[in-house]
């Protein structure tokens, strides 16, 4: 089993950015992290952040040629504006979590829509990095029930 955990924009500047926020953890404890519960899980792991939407979309798009078998992925900003982003996972049909570090609905109006979510099968928000661990749980057992 493969799974490409994607991160968009500015979660390279996790333990940076707001940490009242995100955390204090940087972006390497969370590639860390992810590995480690990939290594548990005995699932194999493509790591990979961009801060521009093209780059998101053409790693989803490589993703169906490489036969990746699951995509969780942390749109970030671009939840709240990216149809490309959307498109993109609907173009590829693999099945995909949604990942949010933040409590994304107690948050401003404007974040409280998520276009790439229309194309995931379940949104994890508000638990930090624990979130990610989760959401890999849940793609690897949607992926076993089919």
């Amino acid at each position: 089993m493969k799974f490409l955990v994607l991160n968009g924009p500015n979660l390279n500047m996790l333990g940076i950015r707001e940490p009242d926020i995100y955390g204090r953890f940087t972006y390497r404890d969370l590639e860390v992290f992810i590995q480690q519960v990939c290594d548990d899980l005995h699932i194999e792991v493509e790591i990979y952040q961009s801060n521009y939407e093209g780059a998101l979309v053409e790693k989803i798009q490589k993703a169906y040629f490489e036969k990746i078998d699951g995509i969780v992925i942390n749109p970030a900003a671009y939840t709240h504006t990216s149809v490309a982003i959307l498109d993109a996972l609907k173009a590829v049909s693999i099945p995909a979590v949604e990942i949010h570090i933040s409590k994304v609905e107690e948050r401003e109006d404007f974040r409280q829509i998520s276009y790439p979510g229309k194309a995931c099968f379940a949104t994890v928000a508000g638990k930090g990095i624990d979130g990610y661990k989760e959401a890999i749980i849940l793609l690897k057992d949607k992926l076993q029930e089919d």
